[in-house]
C-alpha cells in the first residue's frame, strides 16, 4: 500500500517541500529510505521503527521503501523522522492516508526510541513555507510549536507522542494550539540594559553614532585604551528604530536556523548584537560548514557586528567581510550544496591607533616608532577602510571631567529613548524617500540614487568637490560622504542637503584615520 506525507527540508533560511511516500509490498523484511538521504536522515530509520514498537503500534515485517521526492535534492537533519513515521502508519492502513489533515498538513520532527518528539532547529522558515505551499496547518514537536504560531495564516500544532500525532489524526484527540500574539511579543521585549546616559563626555561621538543608526552606516572607533569605545559601540542598537515585524521574522529566521532560539523568547525582537573575539575563524564569521550554517554576519542581520579590537583580527577574516557589507547577503558554496544567507548589518570596529595603545592620550606617552605605528595601522586594509563611512576618534577623558559632569544638575548627557526618537524620524523620511525600490536605508545607495536623491547646489557641489580632492577621498568614499550628508540632512529635517550637512559628513572622513 502507499501513500504520501508532506514534510520539508532547509535550504538557508528557506525551506524545500519533500514528499515522504512510503510503500508496503510482499517480500524479505527491508526497509530502506532513498532519495539522497545523508547522515542523520539515514540513521532515522532506525529511530523510527523503535519509536513505532515503543508507542504500541505493529512495526510491519515486510519490504518497506521510503522515498523521499524531489529524488535529486540531498536531505539532511533529523525532522523528517515524523513524517516518516506517519507514511509509515498510513500505508499499514492504521490511518486513513486520505484524510484531509494528512494531505493538508505539514509535518516535521524529531522522534525519540519511545516515541517522544525531539524539537529540531528551523521550524520558523518551514512554518513559512507550509504558508506558501497553502497548507492549512503545520504538526511540530510541543517546544516548537509557539515558534511555529508566529506565522499568521497556518494553525500550528504541538505535540509530545507520536500517539499524539496518530490519535489527532484518527479524530480521537486534539493536539496543543499555541495562541501568539506579535504585538503583544513585540511590546513587552526587555528593555536594553544599558543607556546612553551612563557615557559621560565624547558628545562628538554620540553624535555619531545617532547618524550612524539613522542611516544603517559602517563606523570605526579609534582611540586609546579606556576611551569609552566599546562603551559607546554596546549602545548602538538601544538608538536604533525599532524592529519592524518583516524584520524580526527574518531575524528570527536566521537564529531557528542557527539552532540559537531561546526557550523563553520565540521572536528576536531587539536588534542583534554580535561581538566575536579577535581569534574567530574565517568559516565562523562568514557561516559554513558540510551543511552551511549562519556565521556571525548573518547572526548580525538588521544589528550591528562589533569588532573589537579590530586591527588584531586576522587578515583573511577583515578581507572576507568586504562582499558582504557591500552586498547585505553572503553566499556560502560547498562541494554539496550553496545556500545563501542575509548579511545586513551595521559593522562597528574598534581600534587602538598603535600596538601600545598610548597614541593620542593625554596622561600617557606613546612608546611606538613610527615605522611600529605604520605596521599596525596596516592591519586593516585600505579597501575595508574604504567602506566604512564613519570614521570617529574617541579620545581619552580625564576622571576629573567626568566627576565634574556628574555632579552637575544640568548634565547635557541624553538617554537613548530621546536619540531614539530622532533617529526614528529620520528612518521615516528614507522609508517614504525609498518607497517602490529594494533598499530602505541612506547608506545602501548606489550611485544613481545618489544622483536622483542626493539634490545639491551648484556651489555647494563644488565646495565639496573641492574637499574631497584635497583630502584624496577614492570615488567610493566621496560617495559615501553624500549617503552620511543625506542622512545629517534627514536628522536635521531637511529635504535637501546643505553646506552645513556636506562639512560635518567630511569631519567623518578624517586623513589620518583613512
Amino acid at each position: 500500500m502507499l501513500s504520501q506525507v508532506i514534510s520539508a527540508i532547509l535550504h538557508g533560511i528557506e525551506s524545500k517541500r519533500i514528499v515522504v511516500e512510503a510503500d508496503i509490498s510482499r517480500g524479505l523484511p527491508n526497509f530502506q529510505i532513498v532519495g539522497l538521504p545523508e547522515g542523520a536522515v539515514k540513521e532515522g530509520k532506525e529511530r523510527v521503527r523503535a519509536a513505532i514498537r515503543n508507542s504500541g503500534y505493529e512495526f510491519p515485517m515486510k519490504r518497506i521503501t521510503v522515498n523521499l521526492a524531489p529524488a535529486d535534492l540531498k536531505k539532511e537533519g533529523s525532522g523528517l523522522d515524523l513524517p516518516i513515521a506517519i507514511a509509515l502508519l498510513a500505508a499499514t492502513g492504521l490511518i486513513n492516508g486520505e484524510n484531509e489533515k494528512i494531505r493538508n498538513t505539514l509535518f516535521v520532527g524529531e522522534l525519540s526510541l519511545d516515541g517522544t518528539l525531539r524539537p529540531i532547529r528551523g521550524v520558523l522558515p518551514i512554518a513559512i513555507g507550509a504558508k506558501t505551499l497553502g497548507l492549512r496547518e503545520i504538526v511540530v514537536p510541543y517546544e516548537n510549536a509557539r515558534e511555529a504560531g508566529v506565522i499568521d495564516g497556518i494553525e500550528a500544532r504541538g505535540a509530545g507522542h507520536l500517539s499524539e500525532v496518530v490519535e489527532y489524526l484518527v479524530a480521537k484527540r486534539e493536539l496543543y494550539k499555541p495562541v501568539v500574539n506579535l504585538k503583544d511579543i513585540t511590546e513587552a521585549s526587555e528593555p536594553y540594559p544599558v543607556d546612553f546616559l551612563d557615557v559621560i563626555g565624547n558628545e562628538h561621538a554620540i553624535r555619531a553614532l545617532e547618524i550612524v543608526a539613522a542611516g544603517g552606516h559602517n563606523c570605526l572607533l579609534s582611540g586609546p585604551p579606556g576611551s569609552g569605545k566599546t562603551m559607546l559601540a554596546k549602545r548602538l542598537p538601544t538608538i536604533m528604530s525599532p524592529m519592524t515585524i518583516e524584520e524580526a521574522i527574518e531575524t528570527t529566521s536566521i537564529y531557528s536556523v542557527a539552532g540559537q532560539i531561546k526557550d523563553d523568547r520565540i521572536l528576536c525582537s531587539l536588534r542583534p548584537f554580535c561581538s566575536p573575539h579577535h581569534t574567530i575563524s574565517d568559516v565562523a564569521i562568514i557561516g559554513g560548514g558540510q551543511w552551511p550554517r549562519p556565521g556571525q554576519v548573518s547572526l548580525a542581520h538588521n544589528g550591528v557586528l562589533f569588532l573589537d579590537e579590530m586591527s588584531e583580527f586576522s587578515r583573511s577574516v577583515l578581507e572576507a567581510l568586504r562582499q558582504p557589507i557591500e552586498d547585505g547577503v553572503v553566499t556560502i558554496a560547498r562541494a554539496r550544496l550553496s545556500v545563501k544567507y542575509p548579511a545586513n548589518f551595521i559593522l562597528v570596529g574598534a581600534r587602538n591607533l598603535c600596538p601600545c595603545g598610548n597614541m593620542g592620550s593625554k596622561n600617557r606617552e606613546c612608546t611606538c616608532s613610527y615605522s611600529q605605528i605604520k605596521r599596525y595601522n596596516a592591519r586593516i586594509s585600505g579597501p575595508i577602510l574604504d567602506r566604512i563611512d564613519i570614521h570617529i576618534e574617541v579620545p581619552y577623558v580625564d576622571v576629573s571631567e567626568i566627576n565634574t559632569k556628574m555632579r552637575k544638575s544640568n548634565n547635557s548627557a541624553q538617554s537613548s529613548k530621546e536619540i531614539r526618537e530622532r533617529v526614528k524620524q529620520a528612518r521615516d523620511i528614507q522609508t517614504e524617500r525609498f518607497k517602490g525600490r529594494d533598499i530602505s536605508v541612506n547608506a545602501k545607495m548606489s550611485p544613481s540614487d545618489i544622483k536622483e536623491l542626493c539634490a545639491i547646489s551648484h556651489d555647494d557641489e563644488m565646495f565639496f568637490e573641492s574637499a574631497v580632492s584635497k583630502l584624496g577621498l577614492s570615488l567610493r568614499a566621496y560617495h559615501k560622504a553624500i549617503k552620511v550628508a543625506r542622512t545629517i540632512a534627514d536628522l536635521d529635517n531637511s529635504k535637501t542637503i546643505l553646506r552645513r550637512h556636506l562639512t560635518e559628513a567630511l569631519q567623518y572622513r578624517t586623513p589620518n584615520l583613512t
